[in-house]
């Protein structure tokens, strides 16, 4: 019996790594696609401490390069088989920036990376899951592709992107039995590089735990088709709304 295959795009030492994680502890073998494999490395020991028997492999590719996901994806049906479940979890720049001093460039390079990279990845996978009739599609996002944002234009217009992406892919495939999920991340992740950039302001009951959300992809998963949830909202219970 083959083994099922997560393939997380974007598998660094925060979220990438929990996810990593938790669906090898659920019996999956693990596909890493990112840049480099430095960048990989926890995400990979986690995976490994979850379930010493999966098969976790690293694949480059740079999701500012389309060609370059395709072929990771092709390597990754080659090596280990097709793909159960993908999740895309590149994230594009969080800088300040006034609307106005965007640059083209910044819009390219945010347009290539969180709507042609992730469509490069579902592309490469979609085919077979709506052949199989079963798969999932996991898109890390934010709720700045719900609102926008005055200070974090590049960012926000990205996310806007990816959403559009998520949703004509949900409505497209998914009575075709492949779950397309958009997850709205409206929260800060508790990661080592929040933690150093905050110092001692940092607070952890105003973060979400990654473990945490880890699991709620995986309840996605598990969901049944009769009751999908095709986009879904994270935040820790201390979060203060303000729309």
């Amino acid at each position: 019996m083959t083994q099922a295959i997560c393939a997380i795009v974007g598998a660094g030492e925060g979220l990438g790594r929990s996810l990593a994680a938790k669906f090898a502890s659920q019996e999956f073998d693990i596909a890493l696609v990112s840049r480099s494999e430095k960048g990989s490395s926890a995400a990979a020991s986690a995976a490994a401490a979850a379930k010493p028997s999966a098969n976790v492999q690293y694949f480059t590719a740079d999701a500012n390069q389309p060609e370059t996901v395709e072929e990771a994806f092709a390597k990754i049906a080659a090596d280990m088989g097709e793909v159960e479940v993908l999740i895309y979890n590149a994230r594009g720049s969080y800088a300040p920036r006034d609307p106005l001093e965007m640059s083209y460039a910044e819009l390219e390079e945010i347009f290539r990376l969180e709507v042609i990279g992730a469509f490069a990845a579902a592309k490469s996978v979609l085919p077979a899951m709506i052949e199989k009739g079963h798969g999932s599609v996991l898109f890390s996002s934010a709720t700045a592709a719900l609102r926008g944002s005055g200070t974090n234009p590049v960012y926000a217009i990205g996310k806007f992107g990816l959403r559009a992406l998520s949703q004509s892919l949900a409505k497209a495939y998914s009575n075709k039995g492949v779950h397309i999920v958009h997850f709205r991340l409206d929260c800060a992740l508790d990661v080592p590089m929040l933690r150093e950039y905050m110092g001692e302001k940092f607070k952890v009951e105003e973060t979400s735990n990654t473990d945490d959300v880890a699991e709620t992809y995986w309840w996605s998963h598990q969901q049944p088709k009769s009751a999908w949830s095709n986009e879904i909202e994270i935040r820790p219970y201390t979060e203060v709304w303000t729309y």
